[in-house]
């Protein structure tokens, strides 16, 4: 799973050693984990960096991709 979202380097890594997206990341490959039928994404964005904004959007457009249904709520 951290391979899809391109931190398998990450695998053993503190939360502290992560940038805000690659704790966003983690969170979304955790939820992926429990296989759901449906995301729901709040805020997703609301406090990164805006290069952190783009790797977390591309995590979430492969999932959209991917045919996951997703629900996003964001201000942007």
């Amino acid at each position: 799973m951290l391979e899809r979202v391109g931190l398998a380097d990450k695998r053993d890594a503190f939360p502290r050693q992560l940038s805000g997206g690659q704790q966003q990341r983690i969170a979304i490959v955790r939820s992926l984990c429990m296989n759901p039928q449906v995301m729901l994404f709040d805020e997703v964005t609301a406090a990164l960096d805006p290069e952190m904004v783009k790797e977390v959007l591309e995590v979430i457009q492969g999932l959209a991709r991917d045919g996951m249904t997703l629900l996003i709520v964001t201000h942007e």
